[in-house]
């Protein structure tokens, strides 16, 4: 009964910015995904000629932002059960930066896409 309603929300939020707290601090990438998301969002709101057009493209982008922070935790994860070389470790290292890279791709694919309707057709 102590971790319900209102405390729960309330602590969950706490972690919650604690979190974007660390990536903020510790991660250079998610620093440069977060400020590529912050140019291109006012850029989403000119390029996009409907509200889905504008949904999609900031959302592609926060997309982003949600995979990074799951890699940096799979990576966090890894560390904290050892520093040494292990093949799984690097399976679930190199699987969550495969992830960061898929979401990038559909940044490119999605906006691609949608400036090509825009100017070329």
């Amino acid at each position: 009964m102590g971790n319900s309603g209102i405390r729960r929300i309330l602590r969950a939020t706490r972690y919650s910015a604690q979190g974007f707290a660390h990536a903020w601090r510790h991660e250079a990438a998610f620093r440069q995904e977060v400020g590529l998301t912050l140019v291109l969002v006012p850029a989403a709101v000119w390029l996009g000629r409907s509200g889905i057009e504008r949904l999609l493209l900031i959302a592609c982008c926060v997309l982003v932002l949600i995979v990074e922070l799951l890699n940096s935790a799979i990576e966090a994860t890894v560390d904290r059960i050892g520093e040494e070389h292990h093949e799984l470790s690097g399976h679930a290292k190199d699987l969550g930066s495969a992830a960061v890279f898929v979401s990038l791709v559909i940044v490119v694919a999605v906006w691609a896409t949608v400036a090509w309707l825009r100017f070329l057709s």
